[in-house]
């Protein structure tokens, strides 16, 4: 199994030695993303491509889903290789591949040729798409907008038939940049920033600020690592929880009301600016978008800031709503984001939309940094990769684990759906229901509470947490399914 990987397009007009910097941080992310499915992955490369082999052909549906989510790459091709003999011999090899889809088809082959042969590459397109034509049964041949194309290549002794070509993401490999912390809450806005700072190729660490106790950390822990594990290229970065209800609870006795929202935002970027030095991280991450609420207006965002020297990035800044929750859908977050509960922390009856500094470092002045002093010394901050091992502890409670069914238990698969697309569970014998963990409080009512129900998630993590959390409320006849 071979797959051609192609740069994105901005790395290819780099200077020399910055070229081969990113192609080399290309590389290893590839390789570490592979190796996790075939510790024998090959992974080279040159100045025009990467290529990825593996013995294991059953893989190719998972190489080719990973390597459509490893920033740095335009698009890859998945190609068969054999040893160039003669043009009837590719025609023999053509077929094995397009066979199928020529007949009645209108189509047509491009060839692109290295090295020293007797033959031009149109010589060649014209040999094979001839011969194609008549063995397949095809209707026509047509170089303009064919219904069916045909790529080779010809690289001197070796011939690569094309069989399939996916879009990459794009952007510069993760780790190529310098870090940076993203505050996170799980919503639309924080998960589409997180992912486009990832996808440029940014270093991402995760920062939480908890308002809303465990439930609201378990949604954005889950979220966090589901962004790392799909997009972060298996580079090791942290998630912080920063305990922030007794500064919310500052704000709320002390401060003005209409005053609180940006105080909050500040506070934020106060603690943020203090975790963010152990980590290496050169700027600050945020959702925010202008006027999407009373905080982030153009005066706002600048009182703001002014309470940090840091780099504060927002890429979204300019974005319309619709497209970052079009986005959310696209890489995935918005169903976490729909699920999430809102934690606004303090709510003002009537929020400055125009801030002046002199009056917020007034309102400033009754406020014990005292507690955000303490808040900051209580981060907590894990490994994105054992993040939900982490979330697991939260929950020790005793939940049966059930290897093989054995009576009349319904089994609930609460992965993804996207997981549960590539992956399907089928159980001999058993009803499976399909409830993706985040559905799962507003779905469970609907359920017979007489049967039994077993959670399961694959490695058994995540089912444990949501079968904690439902026995903890009172829910019974609840287990997980780990076979």
């Amino acid at each position: 199994m071979k797959f051609i990987v192609k740069f994105f397009s901005e790395i290819t007009i780099k200077s020399r030695p910055v070229r081969k910097t990113f192609v080399k941080q290309l590389r290893q992310n590839i390789r570490q993303v592979l190796t996790e499915h075939d510790e024998n992955v090959v992974v080279t490369g040159n100045w025009d491509f990467i290529e990825v082999l593996s013995e294991k052909d059953e893989l190719r549906d998972e190489f080719t889903h990973r390597l459509a989510n490893i920033a740095g790459i335009a698009h890859f091709q998945y190609v068969r290789e054999f040893e160039f003999t003669t043009l009837e011999a590719i025609v023999d090899e053509a077929i094995v591949s397009y066979g199928d889809v020529l007949e009645n088809a209108v189509f047509a082959v491009r060839v692109k040729r290295v090295g020293q042969h007797d033959f031009t590459s149109v010589d060649a397109e014209r040999q094979i798409g001839g011969t194609l034509k008549a063995r397949c049964n095809a209707l026509a041949v047509r170089l303009k907008n064919p219904e069916v194309l045909v790529p080779i290549d010809i690289r001197d002794n070796r011939v690569w038939i094309i069989e399939q070509r996916v879009k990459g993401l794009g952007g510069y490999p993760i780790g190529s940049h310098d870090p940076v912390l993203s505050l996170i809450s799980g919503g639309y806005d924080s998960t589409v920033s997180t992912y486009m700072t990832m996808s440029r190729g940014l270093k991402t660490h995760f920062c939480f600020f908890n308002l809303g106790g465990d439930a609201h950390e378990i949604g954005v822990k889950q979220v966090s690592w589901y962004l790392w594990e799909k997009y972060g290229s298996n580079i090791g970065v942290k998630f912080v929880t920063i305990p922030f209800e007794d500064v919310v609870g500052e704000i709320l006795t002390k401060v003005d009301n209409s005053q609180m929202g940006v105080i909050l935002k500040r506070m934020m970027l106060r603690a943020a600016g203090k975790v963010m030095e152990d980590l290496g991280a050169k700027a600050l991450v945020t959702g925010e978008c202008v006027a999407q609420v009373s905080s982030q207006t153009l005066v706002n965002l600048k009182v703001i800031d002014d309470v940090t020297d840091e780099l504060v990035i927002r890429p979204l800044i300019t974005t319309n709503k619709q497209e970052i929750i079009d986005q959310a859908t696209k890489i995935g977050t918005a169903a976490f984001a729909a699920s999430i509960p809102e934690y606004c922390g303090v709510i003002s009856v009537k929020p400055t939309t125009r801030a002046k500094l002199p009056k917020i470092e007034h309102e400033e002045s009754k406020f014990d940094f005292a507690v955000l002093d303490a808040a900051v010394e209580n981060a907590k901050s894990v490994s994105i990769r054992t993040v939900m091992e982490d979330v697991d502890k939260q929950y020790q409670g005793e939940v049966p684990i059930v290897r093989v069914p054995v009576s009349d238990e319904v089994i609930i698969d609460i992965r993804h759906p996207d997981e549960i697309e590539k992956k399907p569970l089928k159980v001999s014998g058993r009803p499976v229901i399909e409830i993706p963990f985040f559905a799962l409080e507003n779905k469970w009512s609907e359920l017979d509470k007489e049967t039994t129900h077993l959670l399961y998630c694959g490695k058994g993590v995540m089912s444990k947490i949501h079968a904690a959390s439902l026995l903890g409320k009172g829910h019974e006849k609840i287990g997980v399914y780990l076979p």
